[in-house]
């Protein structure tokens, strides 16, 4: 018993070690920190559960004013005291499910998003959104603060290049442009619950399963998915620069 349980704990690390790899590769650091937008955070907590890596995700209690009942990451607008935004995320982390920040070993800062409709995400229309990639340890027991999480749950991290449920969802911007965003629908057998995750937050987490698995989704993507460190940082860029076009011509 004790060998196979060293061979978990090699094969535990090696996927881990691996992820951390990669995602080091895509760290963006302060790069888009000067971008003059309200700054918001996300933490993405990864851990490695029955060998396979998982993310884990919150719901937001039906008392919150913006996007009652949505599925998101732990994360939330980044304040005066925040260094980094890695700090906006632990904080945020701690405040929303009880994670300490000694309990992440943060990895990275991925290319951020911009939020560009009132439904997308949890966060104000504009706001430059920076997620950020951690490991917890799959011992973690969330302790939800019920004024903003109602439930946490964890998914399998491939599910998101390889889903059960997916669909693409149209919606028009706020430059008037109609794309189209990723909604998964999750079916978690620990709570016998379906979530739904869509919107900024399903992208983060596509983005997050392409840098680890380097593999080509079942679906489409925005990215060239041969340079996805450069179409990443380009689509970012042009839409910043839609945004502050916009901003300017109402001035």
């Amino acid at each position: 018993m004790e060998a196979a349980g060293c061979g978990a704990d090699r094969r535990r690390k090696s996927i881990k070690d691996k992820a951390k790899i990669s995602l080091r590769k895509y760290d963006v650091g302060d790069k888009f920190s000067h971008l003059p937008l309200t700054k918001a955070s996300v933490l993405m907590p990864l851990m490695v559960k029955d060998e396979k890596l998982h993310v884990l995700f919150t719901v937001r209690s039906m008392k919150l004013r913006r996007s009652p009942g949505e599925v998101c990451f732990p994360g939330g607008k980044s304040e005066a005291t925040d260094r980094d935004e890695i700090a906006t995320a632990l904080r945020e982390a701690k405040e929303e499910v009880g994670l300490c920040p000694e309990q992440v070993e943060v990895i990275c800062r991925l290319v951020p998003g911009i939020d560009k409709v009132n439904v997308f995400s949890c966060f104000q229309m504009g706001s430059l959104i920076t997620p950020v990639a951690g490991f917890i340890d799959d011992s973690f027991q969330a302790c939800p603060n019920p004024e903003e999480v109602s439930a946490v749950f964890v998914v399998p991290l491939d599910y998101f290049i390889n889903p059960v449920k997916y669909t693409a969802l149209p919606y028009r911007a706020s430059d008037g442009v109609s794309h189209w965003m990723h909604s998964f629908v999750y079916d978690d057998p620990e709570h016998n619950t379906s979530y739904e995750i869509w919107g900024l937050t399903a992208h983060f987490a596509v983005f997050l399963a392409l840098v680890i698995f380097g593999e080509r989704p079942t679906f489409d993507v925005e990215y060239d998915l041969d340079n996805l460190i450069s179409s990443s940082e380009d689509s970012l860029l042009a839409l910043y620069k839609t945004q502050h076009e916009k901003r300017k011509s109402k001035l």
